[in-house]
C-alpha cells in the first residue's frame, strides 16, 4: 500500500513534468499550454495510482483497466486539438504531445520517476529542436495558392516559370488574367517554408504584389 507521502511525490513529479512541456507549448502559442498539460499529466498519474491501489486493496487485478482506459480518453481529447486550416491540417503535433503527456503521467503515477523524466526530455527535444531540423531539410511543404498581381505591361510569366523551375517546384492550375488595370498570375504549388520566403522575397517589389494562401489539394 502506498503511503501518502509517496502518492504526493508521484503527483508532484507528474505536475512538474507536465508543466515543463506546457511551458514549451505556451512559448510557441500552441493549444494545451501549461495548465492543460499539468492537468493531463496529474490526472493520468492519479488514475494510475488509484488503479494500482484499488487492485491492491480488493485483489481484483481487472481494476488496472482504469489505467488502460486513459489511452482511449486521451484520444478524444487529442482529437479536439486537430483542426483543418485552409488546405492543411493543424494541431497534429499538439494532439501527439497530449498523448505523450498522458503516458508520462502514467509512468510517474506508477513510480517510474527516471523513465518518466527521460520520456519528458525526449518529448521536449522533439517539440523544441526537431522543428529546426525540419526547416533546415525542408521537410514540411504546404500546398499553396499563389496570386501575383502586377501593373499592365509588366510580364512576369517568364520570371515566375524560371524561378519555380530553378527551385524544382511544379506548378498546378496555372492561369493568367487581367483584373481591372492589373495582370494576375494564379497557380498552385507545393512549397516548403524556406522556399516560400525565397519566392516572396524574389517576386515582391514596387508594383508587384505576391499573395500565398493554403488551399486544399484537388485529387483527380
Amino acid at each position: 500500500m502506498l503511503t501518502l507521502s509517496s502518492i504526493v511525490a508521484r503527483l508532484l513529479w507528474a505536475a512538474l513534468l507536465g508543466s515543463i512541456i506546457g511551458v514549451e507549448r505556451n512559448v510557441r502559442r500552441r493549444p494545451a499550454g501549461m495548465r492543460t498539460s499539468l492537468c493531463i499529466c496529474v490526472g493520468s498519474a492519479l488514475f494510475t495510482i488509484v488503479s494500482i491501489e484499488i487492485a491492491r486493496r480488493t485483489g481484483d487485478t481487472s481494476t488496472t483497466r482504469i489505467a488502460s482506459n486513459i489511452v482511449q480518453g486521451i484520444g478524444f481529447l487529442g482529437a479536439g486539438a486537430i483542426l483543418r486550416d485552409g488546405g492543411s491540417v493543424t494541431g497534429l503535433t499538439t494532439a501527439a504531445a497530449i498523448f505523450g503527456i498522458a503516458a508520462i503521467g502514467m509512468a510517474a503515477g506508477g513510480g517510474m520517476f527516471a523513465v518518466s523524466g527521460i520520456a519528458c526530455a525526449i518529448l521536449l527535444i522533439a517539440l523544441v529542436f526537431l522543428i529546426y531540423v525540419e526547416n533546415l531539410l525542408d521537410l514540411k511543404p504546404r500546398y499553396m495558392l499563389f496570386r501575383i498581381s502586377s501593373a499592365t505591361g509588366v510580364d512576369l510569366v517568364p520570371e515566375v516559370h524560371q524561378l519555380f523551375s530553378g527551385l524544382d517546384i511544379p506548378l498546378d492550375n496555372f492561369q493568367v488574367s487581367m483584373t481591372g488595370e492589373k495582370n494576375l498570375i494564379q497557380f498552385d504549388a507545393d512549397v516548403s517554408h524556406r522556399k516560400q520566403e525565397k519566392i516572396f522575397t524574389t517576386l515582391t517589389r514596387p508594383g508587384v504584389v505576391c499573395e500565398m494562401l493554403p488551399v486544399e489539394r484537388q485529387h483527380q
